[in-house]
């Protein structure tokens, strides 16, 4: 009989020592406090079978702890897993840096069961303090089947192993996340006294390309001199242009936008100018041009290469006079307006064609601005992406967190002829249709999903067979779900509704490598 005893005593010894040694792996490749507690939860649970087991952190500048992990627990179960020092068994553990142990939680009026999750359940508790430097700073606690004062007190000296295990680990991670958070505090004012020349705009891009398109912007703002930005159709030249007037000292005056190539011929001198009563047919009063309505701020003109030589003439005498007569008028009338073109036309080669006044090349061409296509600037397609997620997320009331793997290679292998305005509609459409809080490969447009792109995303091609096709969406969530829970089957079954052993022989029969996902989190 003591034989056997024993026996139990050295296995359960085993037991914890191999637990404590994954625990201390995890924490040597897990980076956010986050992942570490719940891979650490996973541990506990996998490993020694403890249920129901619970984390909580001292909040930081605060005196309350609040669940930050957890299983058994829905979402809002663990958001109402909240404590102040001195509340309920987790509290005055928090307050005292003594562990406890309650027996039976139905007979012991402190139990508070914040949670709400134990109503009918004849159990055990017991809490540990994780303690750094004579500061507790959170709790860790598990629920029991009713056992022997023995049996607990085993089990609440092995939590006080892990609570120690956890301390350093745990401190050192709110630490850098303090270090973080005032970072990111520093950032945030920096890039609103900074972000105040170019908020109006809305310019994503970190590339070098953008960079230079921002100093060019600083360069230009506080002068007069008329800027020509060139570019592709869905660049981004009128926010380039709103950035440069909203940067300039007339950023308080009107900035009025003409699109050359929407206004029909007979009408662009009218929209531009203004016309008298009576000048032609319809014109039942005077009306003001946009040269008028922008005086004293700036006027954009949109694809000024699409405008007609006859408007040129009457565009050239404005910039060099500064001033001229509406349609059917003989007053000249004086502005005050800087005036920003763009263009998608090789204005060159309309020169060459006689299609564009080279003498307003040269006046409109006083400081050129390129932008680069999409395509030539990937390193900003996830940044840009991801500010395209979060404007639609507000835009449609949804919760999309992140973009797959398989959409983010699907994305980089585009090459991306509609530029930033197309990848701002497929984002869109993407958030639209989104059924969960993750873009995923399939969520995208048919017209990323060409056959050299889909072999990178994981989805098959058209024409593939129904099995295939099958095949390779499961193998994308299954793929997502072990990246996201650090290659842990357990807890990836979990997140996806199924069991384990289900799991496992899924992941064996797609050939996934579910060891490549713990390490690459690492």
């Amino acid at each position: 009989m003591q034989t056997e005893s024993l026996k139990r005593n050295q296995s359960r010894a085993e037991q914890e020592l191999e637990t404590l040694y994954r625990i201390s792996q995890a924490m040597a490749h897990q980076l956010g406090i986050s992942d570490l507690l719940d891979n650490v939860l996973d541990i506990l649970e996998t490993e020694m079978g403890l249920a129901r087991a619970t984390l909580t952190l001292r909040r930081l500048d605060t005196d309350a702890f609040a669940i930050e992990a957890s299983r058994g627990l829905s979402a809002k179960e663990r958001q109402r897993g909240s404590y102040e020092l001195g509340e309920g068994i987790t509290g005055t553990v928090a307050k005292t840096g003594q562990p406890a142990v309650v027996p039976d939680i139905s007979q012991n009026p402190n139990f508070l069961d914040r949670t709400q999750t134990r109503k009918t359940d004849k159990l055990a508790f017991l809490c540990v303090p994780i303690v750094h430097q004579s500061v507790v700073v959170g709790t860790i606690s598990i629920d029991r089947p009713l056992s022997s004062e023995e049996e607990l007190e085993q089990d609440l000296n092995f939590m006080k192993l892990v609570a120690g295990l956890l301390a350093e680990a745990v401190s050192r991670i709110r630490q850098e996340m303090e270090e973080r958070d005032s970072l990111l505090a520093e950032n945030r004012k920096l890039r609103q006294e900074l972000g105040d020349r170019y908020r109006p705009s809305n310019i994503i891009g970190n590339c070098h390309g953008m960079r230079a398109v921002y100093d060019q912007i600083a360069q230009v703002a506080d002068s007069t001199a008329t800027v020509l930005i060139r570019g592709a159709s869905g660049t981004g030249k009128e926010l380039v242009a709103r950035a440069i007037h909203f940067s300039s000292p007339r950023r308080n005056n009107a900035f009025v936008c003409v699109n050359c190539a929407a206004l029909p011929e007979n009408l662009i001198e009218s929209e531009l100018f203004g016309h008298e009563k009576g000048s032609f047919t319809g014109a039942m009063q005077q009306r003001q041009g946009r040269f008028e309505l922008a005086n004293g701020g700036t006027l954009f003109l949109d694809e000024i290469g699409d405008i007609s030589t006859a408007v040129q003439v009457r565009l050239l005498r404005v910039l060099q006079e500064r001033s001229f007569e509406r349609v059917g008028g003989t007053q000249p009338i004086s502005v005050n307006v800087r005036v920003i073109t763009a263009t998608s036309v090789d204005l060159e080669e309309a020169i060459a064609k006689n299609r564009f006044r080279e003498d307003l090349y040269y006046r409109l061409n006083v400081f050129p601005i390129m932008l680069p296509r999409l395509r030539d600037r990937r390193s900003d397609i996830i940044l840009l992406a991801d500010h395209f997620v979060q404007k639609y997320n507000e835009a449609y009331g949804k919760n999309i967190k992140r973009i797959s793997s398989a959409a983010i290679n699907m994305m980089m292998a585009y090459h991306w002829p509609g530029n930033v305005r197309e990848l701002e509609n497929c984002i869109e459409r993407a958030v639209l249709t989104g059924a969960d809080n993750v873009i995923h490969a399939y969520s995208l447009p048919p017209s990323l999903q060409t056959e050299e792109q889909t072999k990178t995303a994981l989805i098959p091609a058209e024409g593939a067979s129904l099995k295939d096709m099958v095949n390779a969406y499961e193998r994308e969530i299954i793929v997502d779900a072990l990246k996201k829970h650090r290659g842990s089957a357990a807890a990836s079954a979990r997140h996806l509704r199924t069991t384990p052993r289900i799991l496992n022989y899924r992941i064996k029969h797609l050939g996934i490598d579910r060891m490549r996902y713990r390490l690459a989190e690492g």
